[in-house]
This record gives C-alpha cells, sequence and structure tokens, in this order.
C-alpha cells in the first residue's frame, strides 16, 4: 500500500474533464497545486454516485483550499459521460480499463463483498502535493460520509 511520504506513481489515462472533453490525462498535468485522486468500482451504482455527488457537492470548498479532484475507474469514456451528465459531476473522471493504474496505487485487488470474496477496485482515495507526494492515503473507504471525513482531514492541516 501507499503511505504518506510516498511519491505518487505516475499515470496518463484517457478522460473527461469538468466541461464534457475527452483527452489524455496524466498526473503531470496536475502538479502545482494539490489533488484528490480516487478509485471507485462502477460508474452510477449506489455507492460510486453518493461518492461523486458528495465530491460534487464540495467542490466549492475543496475548490477554496486550491484541490482538484480526480476519480478513477474501469467505466469506458461513454459511460463516464453518461455518468457526469446525469449527476451534473464537475470534476474529471479516467478511464482505467486494464486497471493498470489501481494496481499502482494497490487500489485493485481482493476484497470481500456480500461475505464473498472477489477481485475488483478497492474504495480508495488518496491527497497527492503539489510535488506528486502522497500526504494521505485511504483504503477500503466507505462510500456514505467519506468525503465529509476526507474534509474534516484537510481542514485539521
Amino acid at each position: 500500500m501507499l503511505k504518506e511520504g510516498d511519491k505518487a506513481p505516475e499515470f496518463c489515462l484517457e478522460g473527461i474533464d469538468e466541461d464534457g472533453k475527452e483527452g489524455r490525462f496524466c498526473l503531470g498535468d496536475f502538479l502545482g497545486k494539490p489533488l484528490i485522486l480516487y478509485f471507485y468500482p462502477k460508474d452510477d451504482t449506489p455507492g460510486c454516485t453518493q461518492e461523486a455527488c458528495d465530491f460534487r457537492d464540495s467542490m466549492s470548498r475543496l475548490s477554496s483550499m486550491g484541490i482538484r479532484v480526480v476519480g478513477i475507474s474501469p467505466d469506458s469514456l461513454s459511460s463516464h459521460k453518461k455518468f457526469r451528465e446525469k449527476h451534473g459531476l464537475n470534476f474529471i473522471l479516467l478511464s482505467d480499463p486494464e486497471k493498470e493504474v489501481a494496481r499502482l496505487y494497490y487500489a485493485y485487488g481482493k476484497k470481500k463483498m456480500y461475505g464473498k470474496e472477489t477481485e475488483g477496485i478497492i474504495r480508495s482515495t488518496f491527497l497527492i502535493d503539489e510535488k506528486g507526494v502522497i500526504k494521505k492515503a485511504w483504503y477500503n473507504v466507505k462510500a456514505k460520509g467519506h468525503v465529509e471525513n476526507v474534509l474534516k482531514s484537510l481542514e485539521k492541516e
């Protein structure tokens, strides 16, 4: 697992920005400002929608701290586009269909779901500073209340 002080793994993925434009985004594009990078399992499912809408609704607080938000899931760009439009999401969504970036961040692996062990995306969030260093890492988070916990942690800094 990644921890505070680790260099954030570099990546480049296709995605959709806050205005609905498609493009290629790399970690280096976000350096110079703090970044919240979060991994979630699937567009438009209850927990993932809760988390995305909580980030959406907290964007003014995050922006006032100079923080950008980027969500990553294995979903396609067309799925991301529908998800973004349906819920008015105001941050970048990246597509990681091969789960390569999720693996780099240890956000893919064995997890328990409904009492069964499966492999999949482990809901995880990272605060990356302006130089690309991980300031905080949250693994195995619950969607409900997670964004508020992240905000409380940021406000303590």
